[in-house]
């Protein structure tokens, strides 16, 4: 036991004065005349017997009563078992990501939390509360209560390690408590691990009571007819057991068409068909679980034909107005000597056919050309100069020739993951016919390959940017090197590296991912383009290319939908947004990753502990009650103790 004021303990000789007091009796006695006394001895004996009694109990009695008194007044306590974290600050991470959009038993996990939070959190009791979207430093549950009602869930996923970053960059005299309240679904290992010993952490997992779930993950164009788009809704299924759910297809707030969906398979493609011309719409679905995967917005385009041009010699090139024809593409081919620059920027491609050099001039436009978000395609010559080559490649990074081989090289191999490559195949295929190069070309090579040799090497790879692509060939493709003109899989390459993405009809973004965006608009001195709908308005970051702008979100809008952008009250262009469906797996829980730390059940018995564990136990209450206590005990004794 220890006092908070030790000091007083010195008045504990004042338990002298009522010895004192008992010792000496200065009362005089006065004697008394009586008739008969044949009694009277036996009846003094008595008396004198419970008036001693009387005595020593009130002495005993007082000195207790004025000693309780002095150490109450000491204030006694017993040291709490985590006193040295008595002074810690608190900060509560609240995990308002979609996946806590999941139902509990007493509803969705997020609006629980946040109930609890206003319940049990004491008034008196300053921390901080940092959530995916929003921070509040400083503050009580009384100042945070409206935000905390209005509290929405956030696009950005829940990411421990950034939040307890943002917490540890906090500069503080203090030591850290942590409170994290997730559901820790896509909870990473590493993060949790790496902050052991650092602050005091505590988790708080809400369960969801059904974790299967439905999610729109994409909509694209999977066919175009001569009238006609078929689109494809491609869903995923995350559980086990799924009964069929309606799907239905909006253009604007219009019903388009509807139909139901059966799962007899975990991954469902359902495909429906439009007209060719401008669509601005949804397609959504109906299930029992999260709500903010069940709609896809989508802006589709009436078909543009894409602009070509080829730089090389014609006798060697023309192969490509076989696939690049009239009805979807604007083809030309031009010599270096006849080429005009001035075209270069209105091009979507550009194919660079077995040049032996390439002009500075034509490096400069070129790179400039990729940066505004045109594609370009490299052929090399057998009589290329490696130097020139590595010049103008090291503009766009992570490629570089080395010496020309001459050995005979067979390409097997196909990255069926690769963009170029997708929806092209409904199946892998392990069996083609394998075209063969006979000079090629050893590549340094750190871009993603999109087909190899046989030897693991590259044929053909490609470098991106986020909004063009620069596909680089180790060989010449000419028929007297290689017979790769004649294999089918040289229309499905060359017809999508022509492709702007954009022009290709679906125009639909994730929020947050901050990838740019090209429209063809030209600006004024002082102008510039929002985005807008009928409920949200921004101004994104841009930047002026020419005839072009580009368009970098960032982490707007809000919320996902149909977006329109303007310049001045001129509709562009359309453009639709959609949250990320990173959260939509809920049965991807990993508390793994929390074994090393407490678990606490709820909100309230996180201020429980913490008191309880940091609350020294005052004892002077108690003293203060038996001091009462024998002040009764002396009415007592002075009143029945004869």
């Amino acid at each position: 036991m220890q006092f908070k004021h030790p000091e007083l303990l010195y008045f504990l000789f004042l338990l002298v004065i009522p010895i004192l007091v008992h010792l000496f009796q200065l009362r005089k006695f006065k004697t008394e005349y009586f008739t008969n006394v044949k009694f009277l001895k036996e009846l003094a004996l008595q008396t004198r017997k419970s008036s001693k009694l009387k005595k020593y109990l009130l002495l005993a009695t007082r000195m207790l009563l004025l000693a309780f008194i002095i150490i109450a007044f000491a204030q006694p306590f017993f040291k709490a078992k985590d006193s040295k974290n008595s002074t810690n600050e608190l900060y509560i991470v609240l995990d308002n990501s979609f996946s806590m959009q999941a139902k509990g038993q007493k509803g969705e996990l997020l609006k629980r939390a946040v109930q609890d939070l206003l319940e049990h959190t004491p008034e008196n009791v300053n921390f901080s509360l940092i959530t995916c979207s929003d921070n509040y430093w400083n503050t009580d549950i009384k100042s945070i209560q409206k935000e905390l009602q209005n509290l929405k869930y956030s696009a950005v996923p829940f990411q421990l390690e950034q939040l307890l970053a943002k917490i540890k960059a906090h500069k503080s005299a203090f030591n850290k408590d942590i409170v994290v309240i997730t559901d820790a679904v896509g909870l990473q290992s590493n993060p949790v691990k790496n902050t052991k010993g650092d602050a005091n952490l505590y988790f708080i997992i809400p369960e969801a009571e059904k974790t299967d779930n439905i999610a729109i993950d994409s909509v694209y164009v999977s066919q175009t007819l001569d009238n006609f788009y078929e689109i494809s809704v491609k869903l995923e299924t995350y559980g086990e057991d799924f009964k069929d759910i309606p799907i239905a297809l909006f253009n604007k707030k219009k019903l388009i068409a509807k139909t139901v969906v059966n799962f007899e398979t975990k991954n469902k493609t359902i495909n429906f068909t439009i007209p060719k011309e401008d669509f601005h719409g949804y397609v959504s679905i109906s299930d029992n679980s999260l709500e903010y995967d069940n709609t896809y917005f989508f802006s589709l385009s009436k078909p543009q034909k894409n602009n070509i041009i080829c730089i090389g010699e014609p006798e060697k090139s023309g192969f490509l107005s076989k696939i690049y024809t009239a009805e979807e593409f604007n083809y030309s081919n031009y010599s270096l000597q006849t080429l005009d620059y001035n075209l270069l920027d209105k091009q979507d491609a550009i194919v660079l056919n077995e040049l032996k050099d390439i002009p500075q001039a034509l490096q400069t436009t070129l790179k400039s050309f990729v940066e505004k978000g045109g594609n370009l395609v490299v052929i090399p010559s057998s009589e290329s100069s490696i130097p020139n080559m590595n010049t103008f490649l090291s503009n766009f990074g992570g490629i570089q020739f080395k010496v020309l081989g001459f050995s005979e090289k067979m390409v097997t191999k196909i990255n069926f993951s690769h963009p170029l490559f997708r929806d092209v195949f409904e199946k892998k295929i392990e069996n083609f016919q394998y075209p063969n190069t006979k000079t090629s070309f050893e590549i340094s090579n750190s871009a993603p390959i999109i087909l190899g040799y046989s030897d693991q090497t590259s044929f053909l790879s490609a470098v991106q940017n986020g909004i063009s692509s620069v596909y680089i060939f180790a060989a010449p493709i000419n028929k007297t090197n290689s017979n790769f003109q004649n294999s089918p899989i040289i229309v499905p390459t060359f017809y999508n590296m022509g492709q702007n993405a954009q022009k290709a009809g679906i125009n639909t973004t994730v929020i947050g991912e901050n990838k740019p965006f090209i429209i063809e608009t030209t600006l004024g001195k002082d102008e510039i383009v929002h985005v807008k709908n009928e409920n949200e308005s921004f101004i994104p970051v841009q930047q002026i290319l020419n005839s072009k702008v580009k368009l970098t979100f960032n982490d707007n809008p809000k919320d996902a939908g149909n977006f329109s952008i303007f310049n001045n009250n001129q509709n562009i262009e359309n453009i639709s947004f959609n949250f990320n469906r990173t959260e939509s797996d809920l049965s991807n829980i990993n508390t793994d990753a929390i074994s090393d730390y407490k678990e606490i059940s709820h909100v309230d018995s996180i201020f429980e502990t913490l008191q309880a564990n940091r609350s020294d136990n005052q004892l002077w209450k108690w003293f203060v009650i038996l001091a009462l206590l024998f002040v009764a005990i002396e009415v007592l004794i002075q009143k029945f103790v004869k």
